[in-house]
């Protein structure tokens, strides 16, 4: 008899396998921990800090601003910016006053915005004033009825606030606002607004605390359904798995952005319900990123590969002090070997390896932190978390260490597709969330990803994964960074192209690299085409995107 949950046998004993999940409204996230923490600092954004009681109050303020501009429970709110003081403060008030939050990726062109605004039919949008353009050059096709703007400087300390419009127009950069006819600044809405305590009741359950839309790295963007239960239950099951996190006595280094689901749960819901201190990064920038590690201490340090693959290669890595960092948790795309012994190395903390999906808000498989671990898999399902490897067409569960769809049960699985019922029922099945990617389970109850089924290659019969190929270019000295696609071929149907980044100061032909790939992969995985590129197009979170790869190849 097979067992159910071998992966259980391999949890900490400090992670339980079953936790309670409460069933209230998610800004108690913030509430509760104000009440308990409230001269504790909970943001710090360029030199300015805000405790919890401060924050807590800026949040009640805007729940009040959203209910003045006569928004209802269940209306879409959407929260453009960049990871800023602002950003909380909205996202906290807009789920105090029951609306629903529309986390909005500021670099979106204005195609991309009319779609999510549109279908998302959001009626208030909160963004800067350097997108403020942007914006409204959209407005007049979305169902907005009102733009609130709000500025980096609106948080930055004494004199910065006063010098940050000065450094910006002389960079050329356009921080004018027309106020009126629907369009209101943040600081002012809040100092006229009531800070009288709010949290409404909500079936946690069903009603919808955020709507997030998936990248748009997989076509269209869809809009997910996520609950309040959906994102209490993962913030738990995260801050479970990081059991030596401290109530109050933490700092997480905020350099993913927390309109991405993966930062939004493991930085911003966490770091809230932890009573941690939030250090906001509004944008990715190396050298920000070691001076920040070197000044202010931070433990926790949620990110990409892409992230730790430039930390670990910086000149000023060796000169700056990185050894507070004591958890990593590494999303988002896989996390080559190489990368995480070095980063261990140089911080002496842990960098792990874990695996989500939008549609799961997002979390459902790390490696343990402190306990037994496999590198190169994403690790055991969390805690309420049944995963299983099945035949994609028969639903058929697979034997051990044979490749299937991967699918999960748990309470973080969406609510569903926003207005996509076919979708939705493509995707869940009896429960199961269906995720698209291939990957298999070994005896220990480790599960590994091989790729996207979608990424699959298939050349001359042969079915390739990418990830395979990815991790023996990623072993070679001379690669800084590499992605592996399937381009069309006349004899092979398909045949396999390498997209490679170089070290600095490093040179590889392509002899030398199909020798190296000839040692260590089968002859049909070799790369067929290699491109030597000064860098791969990414999402900001670090995901590459492969889909832009493979559209530049056909318009060559």
């Amino acid at each position: 008899m097979r067992e159910s949950k071998p992966w259980l046998r391999h949890y900490p004993s400090e992670v339980a396998p079953t936790y309670e999940y409460p069933k209230h409204n998610l800004a108690r996230l913030l509430v509760d921990s104000a009440h308990q923490f409230p001269e504790r600092p909970a943001l710090y954004f360029l030199g300015k800090k805000l405790s919890y009681r401060e924050l807590l109050h800026a949040s009640y303020q805007f729940a009040h601003v959203l209910m003045d501009l006569g928004v209802r429970p269940g209306e879409r709110v959407s929260i453009m910016l960049p990871n800023c003081p602002s950003a909380i403060i909205a996202y906290f008030g807009t789920l105090m006053m029951g609306g629903i939050v529309v986390m909005t990726n500021p670099l979106y062109v204005e195609r991309e915005l009319i779609h999510q605004l549109s279908d998302s039919e959001a009626v208030v949008i909160i963004t800067l004033d350097l997108l403020f353009d942007r914006v409204q050059k959209a407005k007049s096709r979305t169902f907005l009825r009102h733009v609130i703007v709000t500025s980096i400087k609106d948080y930055l300390p004494f004199p910065k606030n006063l010098l940050y419009p000065i450094k910006m127009k002389k960079d050329g950069a356009k921080l004018d606002v027309t106020y009126g006819d629907g369009v209101y600044a943040f600081k002012k809405l809040l100092r006229a607004a009531s800070a009288t305590p709010i949290c409404v009741d909500v079936n946690a359950d069903d009603d919808i605390a955020l709507l997030q839309y998936t990248g748009g790295t997989t076509g269209l963007s869809k809009g997910v359904m996520l609950t309040h239960t959906n994102l209490i239950a993962n913030t738990y099951q995260t801050s479970n798995w990081c059991y030596q996190v401290q109530p109050g006595g933490d700092r997480f280094l905020g350099a993913i952005p927390c309109f991405h689901v993966f930062g939004l749960t493991v930085l911003l819901n966490q770091s809230m319900y932890r009573a941690g201190m939030l250090i906001l990064i509004p944008k990715f920038d190396i050298d920000m990123i070691l001076d920040t590690i070197h000044k202010l201490k931070p433990t926790i340090f949620p990110g990409a590969p892409t992230m730790y693959v430039a930390l670990i290669n910086h000149k000023r890595v060796k000169e700056v002090d990185i050894s507070s960092i004591n958890v990593c948790v590494s999303g988002s795309a896989p996390l080559p070997l190489e990368v995480q012994e070095r980063f261990e190395a140089l911080t002496g903390g842990r960098l792990i390896e874990g695996y989500g999906l939008t549609e799961a808000s997002p979390v459902t498989h790390a490696n343990p932190i402190w306990g037994f671990r496999k590198i190169m898999s994403i690790g055991v399902p969390f805690p309420d978390t049944v995963t299983k490897v099945v035949d994609s067409d028969s639903g058929e569960e697979m034997p051990i260490g044979e490749i299937g769809e991967i699918i999960i049960k748990g309470p973080q699985i969406m609510k569903g597709y926003w207005k996509r019922e076919q979708e939705t029922a493509k995707t869940i099945k009896d429960g199961w969330l269906y995720t698209g990617d291939m990957g298999r389970m070994d005896e220990d109850g480790f599960f590994s990803i091989v790729d996207r089924k979608k990424d699959l290659i298939i050349a001359g019969g042969f079915n390739i994964y990418p990830r395979d190929i990815e991790e023996v270019l990623y072993e070679h000295p001379a690669i800084l960074e590499a992605a592996v696609a399937g381009v069309p071929d006349e004899y092979r149907g398909e045949t396999v192209k390498a997209f490679i980044v170089l070290r600095e100061g490093m040179t590889l032909s392509e002899k030398e690299l199909d020798v190296w790939c000839r040692e260590r992969l089968a002859a049909y995985k070799v790369p067929r085409k290699v491109e030597f590129r000064q860098s791969l197009p990414k999402t900001m979170i670090g995901k590459v995107l492969r889909r832009q790869l493979l559209e530049e190849e056909v318009k060559q």
